[in-house]
C-alpha cells in the first residue's frame, strides 16, 4: 500500500510539473517592426510588422488609430509552427489586422504583416500606374517578404519545415484576399474587369467607381493588358481570403487552385459586392470552403479604429445595427489559426 501511494504521489506531482510546464511555454505575441530593401535598387522599401510568439508579457500600446497588444522588441521563442504572410486592402496599414495576427502569433506563428508599397494609407501610387502594375506588383511584393524571411538568420531557422520545405500560408482582406489567392495559382485578365464594370457598374458600384473623382481605384475602365502571368508562389500552401476581390480571376485559373483554401464572405459587403467576388471565386475554385458571416460589411474583418476612417463604404469602423465585430474577431482569432494548424501540419505542398 504504502509502495501504491508513493507511485500516486509521484504521478502526481509528475503530471503538476508536465502541466506547469505546458502553462510556462503557452506563448504570447511578440511586435516588432522590419524594413526590407526593395527588390530593385530603385525599389522602396517593405514595412513589415512582425507578430511571433514570445514568453514576455504583452502591453497594450496605440499605434495611430490602431492598437498592439503584444510585447514591443520581446525576444522571440526558438521554434514556430510556421510563417503566415498578411496582406493589407487597398489604402491600408499593417495594422489593421492586429488581433488576427496576435491570435495567430499566440497559437505559435511567425506572421509578417506587410505594408503594400504604393498601395497603403500613406501612398496610392500604386493604383495610378494601371491595373497591371496594381495587380501584378501586390503579390510580388508578397513573395518578396517570404523571400527576405527565409534568407533572414533572425528568422529563417524558427520556422517549421517537413520534407516539402518551411510551412508558410498567407491570410488577406480585400486586394489583400486577391493577393493572396494570386500566391495560391489564381491568375488576372483585366479585361474581366472592363468587361464587369461595362454591364454591372450599377449592382457593382464602389468597385468600379471608386478613385474616378481622382481618388484611387481597384477597377480601371481600359487596361493596357489582358492576361497577367502567374504570380503562384510554391511556398505558400494554404490560404485564407476575407471578403477578396474576385472579378479579376479567370475560372480557369480558379479551378487549377490546389492549396487548401478559406473564403470568408461579408453578407452586407457593398465594397465588394460578394455574388461578384467572394462567391464567384467560391463558385469556380471546387476545392475552396465558403463562410458567409451574415449580417456583415466589408471592413467587419479589420479591427476597429478608435477614431473615424472615411472610405467610399463609409467609415471603417460602422457596423450595420445588431452586428457584434469583436465577437467575429474573437472567431476568427480562433478558427483561422485552426485552420493553418490543420492544413500546414497535414497537407504537403502542391506540385
Amino acid at each position: 500500500m504504502r509502495a501504491t501511494a508513493l507511485l500516486s504521489r509521484h504521478a502526481l506531482l509528475l503530471a503538476s510539473g508536465l502541466l506547469l510546464s505546458c502553462q510556462l511555454l503557452a506563448a504570447e505575441a511578440g511586435w516588432r517592426q522590419l524594413r526590407i530593401p526593395g527588390a530593385t535598387p530603385d525599389a522602396a522599401p517593405t514595412v513589415v510588422a512582425l507578430y511571433y510568439p514570445t514568453q514576455a508579457a504583452p502591453r497594450t500600446t496605440a499605434m495611430g488609430p490602431f492598437t498592439v497588444r503584444a510585447a514591443i522588441q520581446a525576444p522571440p521563442d526558438e521554434k514556430f509552427k510556421g510563417l503566415i504572410l498578411l496582406s493589407h486592402g487597398l489604402a491600408g496599414t499593417e495594422l489593421g489586422h492586429g488581433s488576427l495576427a496576435e491570435a495567430l502569433a499566440r497559437a505559435g506563428y511567425l506572421v509578417a504583416a506587410l505594408r503594400h508599397p504604393g498601395d497603403n494609407w500613406q501612398d496610392g501610387s500604386l493604383l495610378k500606374q494601371g491595373g497591371a502594375a496594381y495587380f501584378g506588383e501586390r503579390p510580388r511584393q508578397a513573395s518578396h517578404v517570404i523571400d527576405a524571411l527565409l534568407q533572414d538568420p533572425q528568422w529563417k531557422d524558427r520556422i517549421a519545415r517537413d520534407d516539402q520545405g518551411p510551412r508558410i500560408g498567407a491570410v488577406g482582406h480585400s486586394a489583400g484576399g486577391y493577393t493572396v489567392l494570386a500566391l495560391a495559382g489564381a491568375q488576372a485578365d483585366l479585361s474581366r474587369i472592363a468587361a464587369h464594370c461595362a454591364s454591372e457598374r450599377a449592382a457593382d458600384p464602389i468597385f468600379c467607381g471608386v478613385g474616378r473623382d481622382g481618388g484611387t481605384t481597384a477597377a480601371p475602365a481600359a487596361p493596357a493588358a489582358s492576361l497577367l502571368p502567374s504570380l503562384r508562389d510554391p511556398r505558400v500552401r494554404a490560404v485564407v481570403a476575407m471578403a477578396p476581390a474576385g472579378v479579376p480571376f479567370t475560372a480557369a485559373s480558379l479551378a487549377q487552385v490546389r492549396v487548401p483554401t478559406r473564403i470568408y464572405e461579408a453578407e452586407q459587403d457593398r465594397f465588394l459586392v460578394p455574388r461578384f467576388h467572394a462567391e464567384w471565386i467560391a463558385r469556380n475554385m471546387p476545392a475552396a470552403e465558403l463562410q458567409r458571416i451574415p449580417n456583415a460589411w466589408h471592413f467587419a474583418f479589420m479591427d476597429t479604429p478608435s477614431m473615424p476612417i472615411q472610405t467610399p463604404d463609409g467609415d471603417i469602423a460602422a457596423d450595420p445595427p445588431g452586428f457584434d465585430r469583436q465577437a467575429l474577431l474573437a472567431r476568427l482569432g480562433r478558427e483561422i489559426p485552426a485552420f493553418f494548424d490543420a492544413v500546414l501540419s497535414e497537407a504537403p505542398a502542391p506540385k
